[in-house]
């Protein structure tokens, strides 16, 4: 029994972290371990127990009341709403198109409905990352390309 309270401890502390959303480690009914079923689903694998993390919550609710508004889900399902615009930036949800509430851009400003940048700016914003990531890969000598001519040719060459 002490084993596998140390097992859940350790399976705890292994998921909290920020991206966490409430993972439902341990069952409440019976005390085993939830395992992951998708969707933010989880259940219990010894007595079969349904559970959902803030995701599974959240999305549940919206199927089942669509249109309701981030207040509304925050208050329902017990969710943060700072979780929520969380999931709306990750992409994982989705503001409905109905909806007068939108998200802006982070670079031009535009309404958008879900993740942080706009399709024109996500795509500048790449390439920006692609390049500097070429750039990099180029500096101090470290480059892709092999050296020709002089700058390649060996300093020493050993006697026989």
């Amino acid at each position: 029994m002490q084993d596998r309270e140390e097992r859940a401890e350790k399976l705890r502390k292994d998921l909290m972290d920020e991206e966490n959303y409430n993972r439902p480690t341990i069952c409440s009914a019976c005390g085993g371990i939830m395992v992951f079923k998708g969707v933010g689903e989880y259940k219990c694998e010894k007595c079969g127990c349904i559970g959902f993390d803030d995701y599974g919550k959240t999305r549940n609710y919206i199927e089942q009341h669509p249109g309701a508004t981030m207040a509304e889900v925050a208050n329902e399902t017990g969710v943060a709403q700072k979780a929520i615009r969380s999931m709306i930036k990750e992409c994982r949800l989705e503001i409905a198109p109905t909806s007068s509430v939108f998200l802006r851009c982070e670079i031009c400003g535009t309404t958008i409905r879900y993740g942080r940048f706009c399709a024109k700016c996500e795509t500048a914003h790449h390439r920006e990352i692609e390049e500097r990531a070429r750039k990099k890969m180029n500096m101090a000598g470290f480059g892709m390309e092999k050296p020709t001519g002089e700058g390649g040719a060996k300093r020493f060459t050993r006697e026989t």
